[in-house]
């Protein structure tokens, strides 16, 4: 990138100058020629008021400029006189068309290769006749002065050019010097070393907000990689633990088989306690997968209007079988965009939690506002204390730690719900002013539907 910068800035450099000589060159050729041109039509005023009615060579002769050379002729081209000095005899310049100053320049009036600047005027004179005068002037000092420029800019662009070029190197290595030892050490930062941060310079320009963000994004890393390990770690534990029952009711059953069992040879009992563990296994690899997937990137394409009093309903009527009554007189029609199969589960969820923990009732209302869409659960239950109120939602948390798998559920439950609902835009949380037992707010925006 240093290599890169210096040559296009170099190249920018040099085509700048290169063009601001060119057109110095020009300008200065342009005001050169100007002012001969006004030195040349000031000799021609002079003569013109000198001559006669019968002109001669020695009225031809310019004071004060032994170079210049006059002419006078006819309209017709007959050459009337010309200065003494004048080598040829033919016309130094065109007939010009009507009154005023014509100026060219022509390289055949010397003897050498000096180009000379030429004025042709028609002279109306005193006995009615009109002459054409032609004075022309070298301008090889104009040629001289210009070309010294040149050589002087051929000489002095290259020079200023290399000692920008060595310049931009430096000032570009300078400024680059900070974005080499943050990439150095990126490059030193590995999955052990998370907790390292890139060098920071002073100052706020774009290196420093780079380097504030790149510090930023490791701290995402670092917290996502500890949320990581301790999930694997909770994940494990949560899986080992009904797999552990499982084994030693196998192992006892496999030592001792005669215990505990039925007149017809079976033995329900540890059947229905490994399939009880069974159920609870299945249903935390079922939380986990949906965990996983919910960390993928949401489809678009399912999202659609989804009635969410009919979604709730459902789920209130597959969980009356517990024995807990469910209130929903509260429950209106509510209608948002989202994917059907994850609002299910958000209400399934929160409904379920409500229903393990509640004593007797559980109490359900859904109403719209404005812009939102609210959804409360709240149980009768014993309720969770105000420094648990920040455990539930994370993976694995529980209100009570001593719970087992198949008494406190997966832990995973309301986690779940909180993704989901984060997906949708919406919140999730604890109502800390309910007393009664414990309520959940569930927040959602109200989809703008045409129509």
């Amino acid at each position: 990138m240093r290599g890169r910068v210096t040559a296009l800035a170099t190249l920018a450099v040099a085509v700048v100058l290169v063009t601001t000589g060119v057109a110095l060159v020009a300008q200065q050729r342009s005001v050169l020629i100007e002012q001969l041109d006004e030195a040349i039509a000031a000799d021609a005023d002079r003569l013109v008021d000198e001559l006669g009615t019968s002109p001669t060579a020695a009225d031809l002769v310019i004071a004060g400029d032994d170079d210049a050379v006059a002419q006078l002729m006819t309209p017709s081209g007959d050459v009337v006189a010309s200065s003494p000095s004048l080598a040829v005899t033919s016309p130094l310049g065109e007939i010009p068309d009507g009154v005023g100053d014509v100026f060219a320049t022509s390289s055949s009036i010397g003897t050498d290769d000096v180009k000379y600047r030429v004025l042709s005027r028609l002279v109306p004179a005193a006995d009615g006749r009109t002459f054409v005068i032609h004075i022309a002037s070298p301008r090889d000092d104009i040629d001289e002065t210009v070309g010294a420029l040149v050589v002087s800019l051929s000489a002095t662009v290259p020079i200023v050019t290399g000692v920008l070029a060595m310049l931009i190197w430096v000032l570009v290595g300078r400024t680059l010097r900070p974005v080499e030892r943050i990439r150095a050490e990126v490059a030193e930062i590995g999955r052990s070393g998370l907790d390292r941060r890139v060098p920071r310079p002073p100052g706020r320009d774009e290196i420093a907000r780079l380097a504030t963000t790149m510090n930023e994004m490791l701290d995402r890393l670092e917290v996502s990689m500890r949320q990581q390990q301790r999930f694997v770690a909770d994940a494990s534990h949560e899986l080992r633990t009904p797999l552990t029952r499982i084994r030693s009711e196998l192992e006892v059953e496999l030592s001792h088989p005669a215990i505990h069992v039925d007149a017809d040879g079976s033995d329900p009992a540890t059947l229905r306690s490994m399939l009880e563990e069974v159920e609870a296994l299945q249903r935390l690899i079922d939380d986990l997968l949906v965990l996983a997937r919910g960390d993928e990137s949401d489809d678009i394409d399912a999202r659609r209007p989804v009635d969410l009093d009919d979604v709730l309903l459902d789920e209130v009527r597959s969980l009356r079988r517990t024995g807990v009554a469910i209130d929903v007189s509260h429950v209106s029609g509510a209608q948002v965009v989202g994917n059907r199969d994850q609002l299910r589960r958000i209400v399934r969820n929160v409904l379920d939690n409500a229903v393990r923990h509640a004593s007797a009732s559980v109490t359900v209302s859904l109403s719209e506002r404005r812009d939102t869409i609210t959804l409360a659960v709240a149980d009768d239950g014993p309720g969770i204390p105000a420094d648990r109120q920040h455990v539930i939602f994370e993976r694995f948390g529980r209100v009570d730690e001593s719970r087992s798998l198949s008494l406190g559920g997966t832990g995973l439950g309301l986690a779940i719900a909180r993704d989901l609902v984060e997906r949708h835009a919406g919140t999730i949380a604890v109502d800390a002013e309910y007393t009664l037992g414990a309520r959940f707010v569930v927040t959602l925006p109200k989809p703008c539907l045409p129509g």
